[in-house]
């Protein structure tokens, strides 16, 4: 074991009796944004954990290896996992699935409504291709209790055939394993930004299933570490969201601590910039790709990173965020999303903005 992992296991000690499979050990840059932080008047850092290093990187590389430490556990050989067309979840799972001698079943929900070929084909579904994924089509894109039932039907063919299934489920009805991997997260950040003699303000990232978010604010609480997080609505609006991140943080913190260290006053969320929905471009995240493409040469994919820095954006200007702050971010990966979005990136390049 690494001693990244040694000392987080030190800082939060609930966190070592959940088995863990190993997918990375160092942890991720903290980089300091100078060029975008001043044209917002604000002191920007961003972790990178597009720099994880499977099958392309991406945060949810983080929440998989407390799924797969449980599937290993289980003595699985296959596991199944839903997520959008385009889901980054979806794809690093069939990666993971592939290192650790299994094979996965993936199936994909049409959640956004696009027959764009590249959505469709190109992206996260070549890799998932390329990995030798199993691939399920289901068409009732916004029914999590549906989607999760599908995976369990499938399971239960698999069994009665011999096999011996994982499944990772996406509804509030299910253990929040994966929250852990942030709460990990948290552990890593405070102990880097510590070394650094130095704290943010606040911190900011997406929320969409969920368990980023909430993984890191119980990680966060479980520490004694009281800094404001932000969640931008990616898939929900705030006030459905607000009721989904408090009962996850609330869970994942009952894995770790036995201390009660989750309040509503946690729960901060915007959902401003979500409008016309999951996965669909509006002219606040074509803005936000563009500011971060050419003040720092970073790569944001429209559905996570760049509607969470579009909301960072929108925050700093309303005064939520006050100017001077020091504001951390995440970069979660979703770089093969870029090339699915490319006619709506391409329009952009072409027009300086969203047509």
């Amino acid at each position: 074991m690494s001693n990244n992992f040694n000392t987080i296991f030190e800082r939060l000690p609930g966190l070592k009796v959940h088995p863990r499979a190993p997918l990375f050990e160092t942890p991720t840059p903290l980089e300091d944004l100078e060029n975008l932080g001043k044209d917002l008047g604000i002191e920007l850092t961003i972790k990178r954990d597009d720099c994880l290093p499977l099958a392309m990187g991406g945060n949810k590389i983080r929440q998989l290896e407390y799924y797969f430490g449980q599937a290993i556990q289980q003595g699985a050989g296959t596991v199944l996992i839903t997520g959008a067309v385009q889901s980054n979840f979806v794809r690093l799972c069939a990666a993971g699935a592939r290192k650790f001698g299994m094979t996965s079943i993936c199936q994909l929900e049409r959640r956004v409504l696009k027959d764009d070929v590249f959505y469709n084909t190109s992206g996260n579904v070549l890799l998932l291709n390329l990995l030798g994924a199993e691939i399920v089509n289901f068409s009732r894109g916004e029914n999590e209790a549906a989607a999760d039932a599908n995976l369990d039907k499938i399971a239960k063919k698999k069994r009665s055939k011999g096999y011996n299934p994982y499944v990772i489920h996406l509804g509030l009805n299910h253990p929040p394993i994966g929250g852990l991997g942030y709460a990990a997260a948290a552990v890593e950040t405070l102990i880097q930004y510590n070394n650094r003699g130095d704290l943010p303000d606040c911190v900011v990232m997406p929320s969409g299933s969920g368990l980023t978010h909430a993984g890191f604010l119980a990680g966060a609480r479980a520490m004694g570490w009281d800094v404001p997080v932000l969640g931008i609505c990616v898939r929900r609006e705030a006030e459905l969201q607000r009721q989904r991140i408090h009962k996850r943080a609330i869970e994942v913190a009952a894995m770790l601590t036995d201390k009660s260290v989750i309040s509503e006053a946690d729960i901060w969320l915007d959902d401003d910039s979500l409008a016309p929905g999951y996965g669909q471009m509006n002219e606040q995240v074509s803005e936000a790709i563009l500011l971060a493409a050419t003040t720092e040469a970073l790569l944001l994919d429209p559905v996570y990173c760049g509607r969470t820095l579009a909301g960072l954006i929108r925050n700093v200007r309303k005064g939520s965020i006050e100017a001077g702050a020091k504001v951390l971010t995440f970069h979660t990966g979703g770089h093969p999303g870029i090339f699915a979005y490319q006619n709506d990136l391409l329009s952009l390049s072409e027009t300086g903005g969203y047509n």
